[in-house]
């Protein structure tokens, strides 16, 4: 979401509102490589299992995430997403269905979603 502020008529300062860079460094290899650990996010994001600090704030970011296509995030983080997704479809599509199902029940953002996934990291 971008706000455009008018500090005269001669210029407008536009800020973007992103997600904070917090968790731009978070090794996700630990979720790649640990499929217990992987499941366990998964587990605490459809509301099945206890949630790390980290998992419950990516947690509260993830109505939005999917409804704007990540539009607050940074690229650090939509690379860091697509990985995560990608894993989660490749090896628990179960469990993907699950959160698809979750943050999108209404089938309104999937089509988006699906070519933001598909997308460049």
């Amino acid at each position: 979401m971008l706000r455009l502020i008018n500090f005269a008529p001669l210029f407008t300062l536009v800020l973007a509102d992103f997600y904070s860079s917090r968790y731009d460094d978070f090794d996700i290899q630990p979720l790649l490589e640990n499929d217990r650990v992987l499941l366990s996010y998964t587990k605490c994001f459809l509301d099945q299992g206890p949630c790390t600090p980290e998992a419950k704030d990516f947690k509260k970011a993830i109505p939005e995430a999917v409804q704007t296509t990540c539009a607050k995030c940074t690229q650090k983080q939509k690379s860091l997403i697509r990985t995560v997704i990608r894993a989660i479809m490749d090896y628990h599509p179960d469990a993907w269905e699950q959160l698809v199902e979750k943050y999108d029940k209404n089938k309104s953002y999937r089509e988006n979603f699906k070519t933001f996934i598909e997308g460049n990291d």
